[in-house]
């Protein structure tokens, strides 16, 4: 475990002896009341002008990073009936992120973050999932295309002392995924707690391309947090009307777990696979010497070809690869986050100001240190040509949606759990249309499918978004068309989630829910209790 030097103090973190803790959801009331001051605040927002946003605050400029990167390890499957099994335990853990403070938190097998789960496209694949907490919880595949019954949502909750054991035939690409869980009103304190973990889909065209693949050394995943502590090195989780509006936002970086951290890599060129795993915040990467890197992948999988970037902008869930050259460095350098100054962030960080005290996104961090470590290495070329991808034709959309996003509701409604609130056939080619109306981001994450996206207000996406994604960012007053093609995977009875990411807007119940059937028939109705299981195995809805 990464060794830290000292114990940062808490930067504009909350008086604990004010705190008032609401209801959970937040009353109808309070909502209306933060709804009607963010539309009086967009309509203000011309004249808007955060001072960070001229004079970022650089947060941890200050740290020196001492702390060697901890590199999640692969977590080793084995084989029964043909199938991929994978032990995986829920359960409370310790991590002394910093020196002589041992912080409680919740682990996947006892570590933070969770190890790797790595497979292949068409390996099948089973979890063994046994939950040792003392609160419900379930494990989600974010990405992963599978049936409904193994999706790991809300209903399929696995409580204190029971199990799980989902199971599925790997139907994505290549691609970078990632585990967590999705429990009912905690998602946000589960994941901040520590639980989290990559699932890494290697395929046939992934395993011909000369890219960096030696895992931990030239091919290093990233999951980026950001934290709150108290004095003694507890996390600081805040559920209340101070973070209802923008989410939580940390003032201490974590990557991987470690608190200032470095890696020692290969003089080569490297791949990274950068994981935004906040609550809330998002990250405008790019590096400490405004050199240029190539993205490689999106959510869902590799893109077309590489694309050259010196920013990259990831909400929470996003996910991307990309390649940086350390051939010629002698000296290390940072990945870093910017600050990143577009209209709706003024209003954003105007409100966060006003109702967390000052806490915004108008600030700038340094993420990880890379050092090129001196040796005879051979770098790969950059292939030009990475996937071949076959793209969804408009002309055979069977029918298209429309979700709007308000302050902390999707379609004016907010999650039911017996409700079911849109019925797809299988197969279908479908467009939806995602308009923000409020004046906060909210990134838009939709269940069991892979997507691309359109037009964002009928412009052309940028070339960093023309690839497979799962979750897209949404900007006040934007309409984002995505079009999806759903699988084979009937089920009318247990739905999958599309919801806002930022994981307090989804807590608070800014989600829905869709069934995907064989014929739409009217007869689609959800028979999973909303308290799930409470004890011994369960084994989710076989299929």
């Amino acid at each position: 475990m990464s060794q830290p030097a000292r114990l940062e103090p808490v930067v504009n973190s909350p008086d604990l002896s004010l705190r008032i803790r609401l209801p959970h959801p937040a009353p109808p009331a309070l909502l209306v009341l933060l709804a009607v001051g963010m539309l009086l605040a967009a309509c203000l927002s011309p004249q808007l002008e955060h001072p960070q946003a001229q004079n970022p605050e650089f947060v941890n400029g200050h740290l020196v990073a001492q702390n060697r990167l901890l590199i999640p390890p692969l977590l080793a499957p084995h084989m029964e009936n043909g199938e991929k099994v994978f032990d995986l335990t829920v359960g409370p853990g310790e991590a002394e992120i910093f020196p002589g403070k041992i912080t409680q938190i919740l682990s996947y097998n006892g570590m933070y973050p969770g190890p790797t789960i790595r497979a292949h496209a068409g390996d099948r694949v089973r979890l063994n999932i046994t939950n040792t907490l003392e609160e419900t919880t379930t494990v989600h595949w974010h990405g992963m295309e599978l049936p409904a019954a193994m999706d790991g949502g809300p209903h399929q909750v696995i409580g204190p002392g029971g199990s799980w054991q989902p199971y599925w035939t790997i139907n994505n690409q290549a691609a970078t995924l990632w585990y967590h869980p999705h429990t009912m009103g905690k998602t946000a304190e589960q994941v901040y707690r520590g639980l989290s973990g990559f699932f890494i889909i290697d395929d046939e065209n992934s395993d011909s391309l000369a890219l960096p693949r030696e895992y931990g050394v030239d091919d290093i995943p990233l999951v980026v947090q950001d934290k709150l502590f108290d004095p003694d090195g507890q996390f600081i989780y805040v559920h209340e009307h101070r973070v209802i509006t923008a989410g939580l936002l940390g003032d201490s970086i974590l990557v991987n777990g470690t608190y200032a951290p470095y890696i020692e890599a290969p003089a080569k060129l490297i791949r990274l696979r950068l994981l935004n795993g906040s609550a809330a915040r998002r990250y405008n990467f790019g590096f400490s010497d405004n050199c240029t890197f190539h993205l490689i992948a999106t959510d869902g999988g590799l893109l077309e070809a590489p694309v050259e970037q010196t920013r990259l902008l990831l909400s929470p869930g996003e996910r991307a690869e990309i390649l940086v050259d350390l051939s010629n460095l002698k000296e290390p350098i940072r990945l870093m986050s910017y600050v990143f100054t577009d209209g709706e962030n003024a209003v954003q960080n105007a409100i966060q100001e006003q109702l967390a005290g000052g806490t915004d996104e108008g600030q700038q961090f340094q993420i990880l240190e890379l050092r090129p470590k001196t040796g005879t290495f051979v770098s790969e070329q950059i292939p030009k040509v990475l996937n071949t991808i076959e793209h969804l034709d408009e002309n055979v959309v069977l029918k298209t949606r429309r979700f709007v996003l308000e302050a902390f509701t999707i379609n004016s409604k907010m999650m039911d759990h017996e409700r079911i609130d849109e019925v797809v056939r299988t197969g279908a080619t479908e467009i939806w249309e995602v308009e923000n109306n409020s004046p906060i981001y909210h990134g838009f994450h939709v269940h069991g499918i892979q997507f691309w996206v359109l037009d964002r207000n009928g412009m052309t996406p940028p070339v960093s978004e023309q690839g497979w994604k799962d979750t897209v960012t949404v900007t006040p007053q934007e309409t984002v068309r995505l079009i999806m093609k759903f699988l084979e995977y009937s089920d009318p009875n247990l739905p999958y989630m599309f919801h806002c990411h930022n994981l307090t807007h989804e807590d608070m119940g800014m989600m829905g829910q869709f069934v995907v059937v064989d014929e739409p028939s009217g007869q689609a109705q959800i028979q999973s209790p909303p308290d799930g299981i409470k004890q011994g195995d369960h084994a989710g809805h076989q299929n």
